[in-house]
Order: structure tokens, then C-alpha cells, then sequence
């Protein structure tokens, strides 16, 4: 099991919103989108359960309707939420 940071679906997201001018990567913060965006990295991984923890209330993929909750889901990647139990 890969558990992973996944704060922010962009690399512009706190800009694009008007909330920081610093880029996600500008903070310690991979993207999961976008060249090099965490999906590219974790596409490697194969068949291995993937989940992405600490997410951002700005991130669209909490919304479980939206279309990068289901390109996540596509690629195989679980989003986490509270009370989630993960067995290692």
C-alpha cells in the first residue's frame, strides 16, 4: 500500500483561487495532476494499492462527483476520508 500526500489537484490551484501566490511544488506539495503530477508517478506502481491522505479543502477530489475524483478512480488511486481504516 502507497500512502501519499494529496493536498493539491494542481500545481496553481491557491493561485488560481486567489488564496497564495506560491505554487503547490513552491511549498513542499506535489500536484496530482499536470506533467510530473503525482498520477504520472504513481501510474508506475502497477497494481498496488494507492491512497491519497491529507487533502486540501480547496482539492476538487473531494467532491465525489467530480471528474478528478474520476480520473483518480481511472488510474486506480482511493482518496481518503475520516474514520478510514487501512490494514498493513
Amino acid at each position: 500500500c502507497i500512502m501519499v500526500d494529496g493536498t493539491f489537484w494542481t500545481d496553481t490551484e491557491m493561485i488560481d483561487l486567489g488564496l497564495m501566490t506560491k505554487t503547490a511544488r513552491s511549498i513542499g506539495h506535489n500536484p496530482q495532476s499536470g506533467p510530473g503530477g503525482m498520477i504520472e508517478d504513481l501510474d508506475k506502481f502497477g497494481d498496488v494499492r494507492k491512497v491519497l491522505i491529507h487533502i486540501n479543502n480547496t482539492n476538487p477530489i473531494l467532491r465525489e462527483d467530480s471528474a478528478e475524483r474520476a480520473e483518480l478512480t481511472r488510474h486506480g488511486i482511493e482518496v481518503s476520508y475520516d474514520g478510514m481504516d487501512i490494514i498493513l
